[in-house]
């Protein structure tokens, strides 16, 4: 992916170089194992979270960036602004303004307006305060771990997050809240999947417009984003733990993710994006 030398976004909170002290978070083993599971879909665990309660304040120091850290911070900070070029251009062609949300870099651990995450919560996007959350060290877990590497893998993530943000700013994670106090967890799940895959075609469809402007994929790009979108699905991170469980698919599974995905990078039409239209066998 073409990105360096280019336009890197200010809207970025970099706690990098703050190393938090131990904090216990509440809930116990599971809690942690599902806001894992959750980040790693590339979704927001806020609900774990927010049900986790920190036991001790942390304590800052301050720690210097390794050079592959500082890349990584750099990179994050460009892909942030390729999705303020698409969105301010896009809302504005609908005669709307577009409200940019800020980026978090943070390590090991992080305070947000959903409640205290974990480096091992993943990238994830808080509507309380419109911020997106990454530990930058997870491009290596991408890669290490879940067999997904590659730049434009990462940038579609970070979409993937940015595209939650225009969720918010729409109303429809507002609309989602208001539903999950009216139905089973069950059903809630189901939307669930609904939601992130409408976020995952977004992250496709801002990265088919960064494209079409600024024609930043190279050669073998969009394999490592499917590959990505594909390495995420809730039946290949479950068949990873040795146990699949449908019912309890909330982000959808790699064959829907890769389908949503590759839909918007392949149009770029925001028209073709309403998964909650879409009937099951459909999606």
């Amino acid at each position: 992916m073409r990105w360096e030398g280019r336009r890197e976004s200010d809207n970025v909170e970099d706690r990098r170089r703050s190393v938090a002290g131990p904090v216990i978070i509440g809930g116990g083993f599971g809690a942690i194992l599902m806001a894992i599971l959750i980040g790693a879909l590339g979704g927001n665990p806020q609900e774990v979270l927010q049900q986790a309660a920190p036991q001790a304040a942390p304590g800052q120091a301050e720690a210097p960036l390794d050079p592959e850290e500082e890349r990584r911070g750099q990179f994050a900070k460009v892909v942030l602004a390729d999705t303020e070029d698409v969105w301010n251009e896009l809302f504005a062609k609908q005669g709307l303004k577009y409200r940019e949300p800020t980026l978090v870099l943070f390590s090991g651990q992080v305070s947000s307006a959903c409640g205290m995450a974990e480096a091992a919560s993943g990238p994830f996007y808080c509507p309380a305060d419109s911020k997106l959350y990454l530990d930058t060290t997870f491009f290596k877990q991408l890669d290490k771990q879940l067999g997904a590497p590659g730049d434009l893998a990462c940038a579609y993530v970070i979409a993937h997050e940015v595209g939650h943000h225009i969720q918010n700013l729409m109303g429809t994670t507002t609309k989602m809240e208001q539903a999950r106090r009216q139905m089973s967890a069950a059903d809630y799940n189901q939307l669930s999947v609904r939601l992130e895959l409408q976020a995952d075609f977004l992250a496709g469809c801002v990265l088919h417009h960064a494209q079409r402007t600024k024609d930043i994929i190279e050669p073998g790009d969009v394999e490592e984003a499917l590959r990505a979108a594909t390495a995420i699905g809730d039946d290949t991170l479950q068949r990873r733990g040795g146990r699949v469980v449908p019912e309890s698919f909330t982000h959808g599974t790699s064959v829907q993710r890769l389908k949503w995905f590759r839909m918007g990078l392949a149009s770029g039409d925001l028209a073709k994006g309403d998964t909650f239209a879409v009937p099951a066998d459909e999606l």
